[in-house]
């Protein structure tokens, strides 16, 4: 890595001067001069050339990681971060737009698309009595022809009755159910977990490699209209949201 000299006087004027360091280290990122897998400079190079506080520069650098930017190797230094698309858990957002704001294309897989009967579980995830008709989707979603959700859904067919005709290759389920059944309440559950066969084939994922898993379940009114489960490779996936409560009453929502 060609590492270019700071500047000291860069960080004159009245934002905090940690916030200047954090855009010190963007800018280098995003004009590319620093690439993913670089090493960024020692906190010591950052103290000692951009004449701020080590604790300063260790804030900057504890926040750029927090946020996904880089990566910190204890005993090794600070490396830029593998890009990492992020995924909003507050509001309910179509992953081909999604896609598509980062520029790639989007592609989708369809690997079964059917009727089925709930079973006990499904039939308690949709509010529904067991053995009743149930609307059973998988696809794979892809940005740029790289899998990057699996996509298992249940639905309740008496809020989607075309569900089963629909041309998920031309419009997502998150599409379809939002004209369908338009999403008045949400349910978002995260956790990492192993992955089994079928995931791991779709996905194209290494053995003993773990991904996030995003539970999922949408209400129109009262009804329950679909409970999904995504999964996603997890180490090129990341999901954050932070809220700040003002002294008005009011909040504020950011996505880390």
């Amino acid at each position: 890595m060609s590492e270019a000299r700071p500047n000291a006087e860069s960080l004159n004027g009245p934002t905090p001067r940690y916030r200047r360091v954090k855009e010190y280290i963007v800018k280098h990122i995003e004009s590319g001069q620093w690439r993913a897998g670089d090493q960024v400079p020692s906190e010591s190079t950052l103290v000692r050339e951009l004449k701020v506080s080590r604790m300063t520069v260790n804030r900057a650098l504890r926040e750029l990681t927090h946020e996904g930017l880089l990566l910190r190797v204890q005993g090794t230094g600070t490396f830029v971060a593998e890009k990492r698309p992020m995924f909003n858990l507050v509001e309910l957002r179509n992953i081909a737009e999604e896609i598509r704001e980062r520029g790639q294309r989007h592609t989708c897989q369809v690997e079964l698309l059917r009727s089925e009967k709930a079973d006990a579980e499904i039939a308690r995830d949709l509010g529904i009595d067991p053995g009743a008709a149930v609307y059973h989707s998988i696809l794979v979603h892809l940005a740029d022809g790289v899998p990057l959700q699996v996509e298992d859904r249940f639905v309740n067919p008496a809020t989607a009755p075309g569900y089963l005709e629909a041309d998920f290759s031309t419009v997502t389920p998150n599409e379809f159910l939002m004209q369908a059944a338009p999403a008045t309440e949400v349910e978002h559950i995260v956790e990492a977990t192993m992955p089994d066969a079928r995931t791991r084939r779709l996905l194209k994922m290494k053995d003993g490699e773990p991904c996030l898993r995003l539970k999922r379940r949408t209400w129109s009114g009262e009804r329950i209209v679909s409970a999904a489960t995504l999964h996603y490779p997890g180490h090129a996936h990341r999901f954050a949201t932070r809220f700040s409560h003002r002294a008005d009453g009011t909040s504020k929502r950011s996505y880390l």
